[in-house]
């Protein structure tokens, strides 16, 4: 088995898990992508100093199929709370399209602190099922707006579609838990679109990147995920109504702790 060979299976199989996930807990790939892509692209001989900015990069594009595929899923349902997509679309594709100059601008290592700070983060939220009371009611259109704003900046800085933000802010706002996860499936598309455009841009001209890259998106990889992803994506939606998912998020959150650890692991020791 040849190497290249070797690598393209090791990205399906990704693309696999990653669509489980996605179906079975509700989670963006984001936290399982940026850590493996990280050590699958150092093993592979990627650049040290970009290293994390291609595995972002490719994870915004990889998402981007997902998403569109939960979303569409989500509105058949009824699920989607269409005029807070309206209101937030224009926040998130600004703070996410911005969010990624600035991630151009950090260094591999903070990048990689950053991540696992924030998964780290997510990871409490699962085990604690940590959930805020609804207390108040949605702001106005500008309100809305300014914390897609927020939103999109931070999901371009650890590559996800924004769930484990946006989910808590629209509970807390008093939206019913379905319509929120509905909801945040829609504003996962934009922020994919404008994290992929905004990444692929920054790195456009960027000297020493690997044969198959396109500013900091590896496509080879994303292809592979893509694909593979689509399919077992429903699978694991499937699965959410037969097995414990809340024991699965414990585990999911372990998983998440222990793929950012070996991500800073293999970034400090580079």
């Amino acid at each position: 088995m040849t190497l290249d060979l070797i690598w393209w299976l090791a990205y399906l199989a990704l693309g696999g898990a990653v669509g489980i996930f996605a179906g079975l807990l509700g989670v963006g790939g984001g936290g399982i992508m940026v850590p493996v892509l990280t050590s699958l692209f150092a093993l592979q001989g990627f650049p040290h100093d970009t290293l994390v900015h291609v595995a972002l990069g490719t994870s915004m594009a990889a998402i981007v199929p997902t998403s569109l595929a939960s979303l569409r899923a989500h509105h058949r349902r009824g699920g989607v709370a269409w005029p807070v997509v309206r209101f937030i679309t224009p926040g998130i594709l600004l703070g996410t399209f911005l969010g990624t100059f600035l991630a151009s601008h950090v260094p591999t290592t903070g990048l990689a602190v950053f991540f696992a700070c924030f998964m780290a983060f997510v990871s409490l939220q699962m085990l604690i099922n940590l959930k805020p009371a609804p207390t108040r009611t949605l702001p106005g259109a500008w309100g809305i707006s300014g914390v897609g704003l927020g939103i999109g900046g931070i999901s371009a800085l650890v590559a996800i579609g924004g769930g484990s933000l946006t989910v808590p802010f629209l509970t807390w706002c008093n939206v019913a838990l379905r319509r929120a996860i509905g909801t945040s499936a829609a504003v996962g598309l934009p922020i994919a679109l404008a994290g992929a455009l905004g990444y692929l841009i920054n790195g456009w001209g960027e000297a020493a990147l690997p044969a198959g890259t396109l500013g900091f998106i590896y496509w080879p990889a994303v292809v592979s995920m893509s694909i593979v992803s689509f399919f077992t994506a429903p699978l694991g939606a499937r699965l959410a109504h037969r097995l414990p998912v809340a024991m699965l998020k414990r585990i999911f959150a372990f998983v998440l702790m222990a793929l950012s650890v070996k991500m800073l692991f293999t970034v400090l020791s580079g």
